[in-house]
Formats: C-alpha cells, structure tokens, sequence
C-alpha cells in the first residue's frame, strides 16, 4: 500500500515543504532515497524501537520511502515521526484518512517520545500558506506554531497520540495562542533600566543618539568603567519592537533552536553578546547545514562585542560587508540562503594592553608603540562603519554613592520614539528605511544640508582628525539624528559640532593625542 505524509525543509529563514511516500510491497529490505542524511537514514532505527515501545510492529517486508522532491538535501532527525506515520498507515495499523491534510513532524525517541525540532514558526507559516488543515509536532514547539493563525496546531508527546487521533480513538488537544495579546503583554519587559547606572551622562546621551538613528557605537575606557553594564542596557531605550519585527526575529531564533518551550514570541530587542573566541561561521552564520550566526540573531536587536581588539581579525572582517548590507548571504553548491541581520553594533575595548591610556588619575605603563599597535587590531575600515566613539571614563565615589535617582529607560525611550517618528515619516516612500543609519550616501546629500559655516567646522574637523570619506556621511547621519531628537528641522551649528565630537576617537586622531 502506498501512503502520503507530509513534512517540512528549513533552508534560511525558509520552509519547503516535503512529501515523504510510503510504499510497503513483497521483500524484507527498507530503502529510503530523495537525499537524505545520515540523521535520516538512521531513523529507522529510532523508528523502529519507537513503534515497538508503543506495541506497534515495525513491516517485516519491503518499505521504501521516498522524499520528494528528490534533488534536494534533506537534513537532520524531525522526519522521524513523519516517516513513521506513514509506515503504520501503509501497513493498516492505522488510518490513513485525512493524513493529507496534515504536515507531521518531530523527532522520536526510543520509547516512541517526542524531542522538539528547529524551525516550526517557518514550517508553520509554509503550512498555512499551502492550505494545510492543521500541524501536527512536538509539545515543546507548539505555542511557537500557534502564533499563526488559521492553522490548527496540535501538540503531542508521543507516536501513540496521533495513531489514536488518526484512528479516532482519541482527540488532540488544539493549542491557541492569542499573538497580539501575547505580544504587547510582554513588551519592553527588560531586567536592566539606565536608572541603575551612577552618573556617565555623556555615555548615556550617547547611547540614546544611537539608538534614535540605529547607529553603531563604540565605547572605549579602563576597565570597570562602566562599559558592558551601559552595553546591556541599550535594548531598553530602543523603540518597541513592532510585531512583524518580532515575528521575524522569532523565525531566526525557532530556526537556530533557541527558543524555549515556554516562549511564543520574541517580544524584547535581542541582545547576543559573543565571546572572543568566536569563530567567522558561528559570527555570521554557515557550516555544512547552514544556520544563522551571531549576527542574524542579533536581527532587530545589539550585537554586542566586549573587547574587540581580542576577536580574531578575519572574523571582524567578514562582519563588514553584513554591517552595510543588513543580511549575510551564503552559497552553497546547490543552494543559496539569506539570513536578515539588520543589527545595532555595541563594541567596547581598553584604550591600551593595560587598559588605563588617557585615564584621568592612573599611568599607562604601556611601552611606545603599544597603543598604536593595539588600536591598529581593529581595521580603520570596520571603525568607519561605526558612527559614534565614545571615550567612557571612571565615574568617581560621589557619583557612585550619590542618592540621586537617574532618568529610567522609559523616559529616555520615549524621546527616542518620538525621534524615530520623524525619520519614519522622512522615508514613508521606503519601506525599507526606518532609520538615518540607513541613508544611503546619495539620501545624505539632499536630506542632511548643512550651512557655509557648518561646512568650514566640518572641513577643520576632517583635516585634523584625519576622517575618511564615509566618516564624512557619518558625521552628517549622526547631526541628522541629534536634529531630530532635538525636534529641528535644520542640522544646526551645535548638532554638528556633538556629532564631530563623537568622532574624535577616530585611530588616528585619538592615538596621536
């Protein structure tokens, strides 16, 4: 008997969906062909015990199973449970009736259990597209599918359940997710408000400058200075995500794994902080089954990187081009995948190897040559493509014991909204800009004029520190920004100079000093 069951293929942030045919005929061998790996081909072990734990019986004739269409890869254990399906529907140990309405996966364990799978938002979103009735997984995953809607979504916990569903012995318990509920329920829900961080109002004023524009930021101190806490608090003054942002940035996540069973939206800004040691595919994404990186699931969050001049130089490198163009692509072969990584860039190092260059009471003990040598780890092209360098100092014991209550998140989120009003309604013709981070260089000519004596203060400032041309537009993106938190229409005099001041860390000009 020859039986149809449905499965899903995640390529990218994408889902294809699988039909898995199985025909069970006079011989005693199992064959399954349509490329599949060795995870898959080792299913029919799992299978096989999983079936009889469940006081099923495993074909003692020739099973072959095919997984159309058959010229693409198919990749790891969560066609398990839909090879399965098929196999007790075509050998009549339960009814195949309605199967085509449903795409079935999940992993089986040996007691015939289910493990969660990567993916399902995606699957679930393909499933529905395709008309599917309803999707049949993992309970670990379903809220996570249930987010769409006009899908039925069923969570089970072993074979045994849909054997019985299909067979009417049985019903599945439908999981119901009320996403807009879901959504702004948990919205802006951050552990950490600027309210904790002591004095560093400089700092601060500088982080809302980066997140009114999206633009990247740099900060550089001593240690202790007050950097990675100022770094983890930037989610909190960003705008709320909205909710295409935030079903997007839960594909990524369900794609990698990386959501809990408990979790149905991401609902707050990623932040994905690295460790130095980090390699370039695990930054920007790849490896023989490609999966998002760093990078991508930073998407429409901060990607923050403590101590850049430790990370290796070439993985620096390749976040170059993925910092400009806001997706990382990666080619295979037979395939090509896009991962979207339109992220905020946080990095902080020490000035100096021993960390206290510049620092207002302590001597570097550094010899001559060390600070160049150790700014010059970081390529002068990748610190064009940050906007802001900001020099973080120590705050000092009255700050620190101060009783004085500092401005919360909320506060300074809202200025940042307001802000990013005016630059939505500035590119309501592209829907593909939200912010003046984005300004390609021709939008920074027309949108960004300045004055006669805007320009002489701009010409001085490059001359002396030595500013590349892109520095030039950051300068002027920056200025934009300040204008606009400032609620002016015109880039004045002042903005421009607290946007030149944000450069003036530049490795040239600030190594010299």
């Amino acid at each position: 008997m020859l039986v149809k069951t449905f499965g899903s293929a995640v390529y990218g942030i994408q889902a294809t969906t699988i039909t898995v045919e199985v025909n069970i005929a006079a011989g005693t061998k199992y064959f399954i062909v349509g490329l599949p790996d060795v995870a898959i081909k080792e299913s029919y072990f799992r299978i096989e015990s999983a079936l009889k734990n469940c006081n099923y019986k495993m074909p003692r004739q020739q099973v072959v199973v095919n997984m159309a269409p058959a010229d693409i890869r198919k990749e790891g254990s969560a066609y398990d449970l839909t090879i399965a399906t098929g196999i007790l529907a075509a050998s009549g140990q339960m009814q195949a009736e309605g199967l085509e309405k449903y795409l079935i996966m999940g992993e089986l364990s040996l007691d015939g259990g289910l493990q969660p799978i990567r993916g399902a938002l995606p699957i679930a979103i393909q499933a529905r597209k395709e008309g599917f009735k309803g999707f049949i997984l993992p309970q670990q995953n379903a809220r996570e599918a249930a987010i769409v809607n006009d899908l039925e979504v069923y969570g089970v916990e072993s074979i045994k359940q849909v054997a019985d569903f299909f067979n009417g012995d049985a019903d599945l318990q439908r999981t119901i997710v009320n996403t807009r509920e879901e959504f702004y329920d948990s919205l802006c829900n951050y552990a950490s408000d600027f309210s904790e961080v002591k004095g560093q109002e400089n700092i601060k004023r500088a982080l809302e400058i980066a997140a009114a524009g999206g633009h990247n930021v740099i900060l550089i101190g001593p240690p202790g200075a007050g950097k990675t806490m100022l770094a983890k608090r930037m989610p909190s003054i960003m705008p709320p995500l909205s909710l295409q942002e935030s079903l997007e940035t839960t594909k990524i996540h369900s794609v990698a794994g990386k959501l809990a069973a408990a979790d149905a939206l991401v609902t707050t800004r990623p932040f994905r902080s690295p460790h130095h040691t980090i390699s370039d595919v695990a930054l920007v994404g790849g490896g023989g089954n490609p999966q998002p990186g760093e990078i991508s699931l930073a998407h429409n969050g901060v990607l923050f990187l403590d101590e850049l001049p430790e990370f290796k130089r070439s993985v620096l490198e390749v976040m170059r081009q993925p910092l400009e163009e806001r997706r990382v692509t990666i080619s295979r072969a037979r395939f090509t995948v896009d991962y979207p990584s339109s992220f905020m860039l946080v990095a902080s190092m020490n000035p100096c190897p021993c960390g206290y260059y510049n620092h207002p009471e302590k001597e570097c003990v550094c010899p001559p040559g060390a600070v160049q040598k150790y700014l010059s780890k970081v390529s002068g092209p990748l610190l064009d493509r940050i906007d802001l360098h900001v020099e973080v100092t120590p705050v000092n014991f009255n700050e620190l014991t101060s009783e004085r209550i500092a401005e919360k998140s909320e506060s300074i989120r809202e200025r940042v909204i307001k802000a990013r009003e005016i630059q939505l309604e500035r590119f309501g013709n592209k829907p593909d800009l939200h912010a003046n981070a984005q300004m390609s260089p021709q939008m920074v000519r027309d949108l960004c004029k300045i004055s006669e004596a805007g320009q002489m203060l701009l010409k001085k400032a490059m001359e002396k520190l030595g500013l590349s041309a892109r520095a030039y537009d950051r300068i002027l993106k920056v200025a934009r920004t300040i204008a606009d938190l400032a609620g002016s229409a015109e880039i004045q005099m002042e903005h421009l100079a607290e946007a030149i001041h944000f450069r003036s860390l530049d490795r040239e000009g600030w190594a010299g000093n």
